[in-house]
């Protein structure tokens, strides 16, 4: 029998949350929704599934400090905490992870799992990771939880399904018949009505085997890249010098374009737990209790004649907010952002300025 891994990708910046969420400090790392990180979250959700020992946490240089700190209670192994020198997507983090798990369990059997949801039902939850690996360890494919819409979304991307493939445990695992980038609204709604459509939520489960072939035949050049880091495994080398030093040549592109939208052997498990990637501060409500008015607040926080407003405060500083409607109002001990709610998905423009600005670099 193979080990069971889990990998948890933990490098993405969380930019929409500024200014709370920071270069060294995104959103994984903080109680967006809840008391604790989502990246504590995430590992407490997989701790039925795998030992300490066989859950690796793929970061960023910037945030290695604050994801070690986090994974301390967990008490993953400090080997198991790796940090990429620089961002090359997922496809490149997917790599690495195989070389890593395959240098513990040359026919280990894999996830990888994003560190920023949230998801409530964690019975279900681990349910549905328990058939998605025995999908994987049935068969040499690529298996993914595609999660159940709820709406058209247009924010995500969406997985076809096919015929059925298994029925393991009794659940229905079905072959993929494409993968489609985010839709416009009224092609969103024409995958609703369908029925045959689950959005993409980055959720991957395969054997060692499975991503190196792979990646020799679908991505050669990322293959031949990381095979630096394969060979210091196998020799116990120390993995930091050899990562600093092939980074930066590794082409940069999604697991999605260089793996799962060229292969035929890919299958889909529909969710049955409730998702959200919590994707932007908006979002963050449908986890709060709002007041009679609607306002959701945290920290020293107050709304008087308003409705629909999103206040948060740190650092014991009062943010009060008079006669305005729908509002996200979030104040850090050194920055403070004012915007509607409708314009939430604007931050990212917002932060090309302050990174433009006379020492801005302080503010990200």
């Amino acid at each position: 029998m193979s080990s069971r891994f889990i990998v948890i990708i933990a490098g993405g910046k969380g930019e929409r949350f500024w200014p709370q969420s920071r270069a060294h400090r995104p959103k994984h790392l903080l109680p967006v929704v809840g008391t604790t990180p989502l990246l504590a979250q995430t590992l407490d959700r997989v701790r039925p599934l795998a030992p300490a020992k066989n859950i690796f946490v793929i970061t960023s240089a910037a945030q290695a400090k604050g994801v070690a700190a986090v994974c301390k209670k967990f008490r993953l192994p400090a080997a198991n905490i790796v940090a990429e020198p620089i961002g090359r997507d997922t496809a490149a983090a997917v790599g690495l992870a195989a070389a890593l798990v395959g240098a513990r369990d040359p026919r280990g059997v894999f996830a990888v799992l994003p560190a920023d949801h949230v998801i409530h039902d964690t019975r279900a939850y681990a349910g549905d990771l328990r058939a998605a690996f025995a999908a994987a360890e049935a068969a040499p494919v690529m298996a993914t939880i595609g999660i159940t819409p709820t709406e058209p979304a247009t924010g995500f991307g969406y997985i076809q399904r096919g015929k059925a493939w298994k029925k393991l445990g009794g659940r229905t695992v079905f072959q993929v018949r494409r993968f489609v980038e985010k839709p416009a609204l009224a092609v969103a709604k024409k995958y609703l009505a369908a029925g045959d459509y689950v959005w993409n939520a980055g959720m991957f489960f395969w054997g060692v085997p499975v991503v190196e072939a792979a990646l020799a035949r679908h991505a050669p050049e990322l293959h031949a890249g990381l095979a630096p880091v394969r060979a210091a495994l196998a020799a116990g080398r120390p993995l930091a010098p050899v990562l600093k030093k092939i980074y930066p040549a590794l082409p940069k592109i999604s697991v999605d374009y260089a793996l799962l939208e060229k292969s035929d052997n890919v299958v889909v498990l529909p969710s049955t737990f409730d998702w959200d990637d919590v994707g932007a501060w908006p979002a963050v409500v449908k986890h709060c209790a709002p007041d009679a008015h609607g306002n959701v607040t945290r920290g020293h926080a107050l709304v008087e004649q308003g409705r629909g407003n999103l206040v948060f405060a740190e650092g014991g500083h009062l943010v009060a907010v008079l006669g305005a409607d729908d509002l996200i109002v979030v104040h850090t001990p050194d920055a403070t952002l004012v915007c509607p709610k409708g314009r939430a998905q604007d931050i990212k423009a917002l932060l090309k300025r302050v990174e433009a600005a006379q020492d801005g670099a302080r503010w990200l």
